[in-house]
């Protein structure tokens, strides 16, 4: 998990990020770092998700299990 934390805050532009955080609140989220977040997910977790998707996921946590549920 500590992995991808650091992967969120590098992608979300900052030091340090946590599980409660919500996602659309960070000041870099754009199109472009849902993008990166996806492409992240498919390298990392083999797992095709959607904007969408990470919206709905509400905070770094909720992606999280989104991306580590079967």
């Amino acid at each position: 998990m500590e992995d991808f934390l650091e992967r969120m805050a590098e992608l979300l532009e900052e030091d340090t990020v946590q599980l409660t955080d919500t996602i659309v609140d960070f000041d870099a989220w754009d199109s472009l770092t849902s993008l990166s977040i996806i492409a992240y997910s498919g390298e990392e977790f083999q797992k095709t998700i959607t904007a969408a998707e990470i919206v709905e996921a509400k905070t770094i946590g909720g992606l999280y299990e989104l991306l580590t549920n079967n």
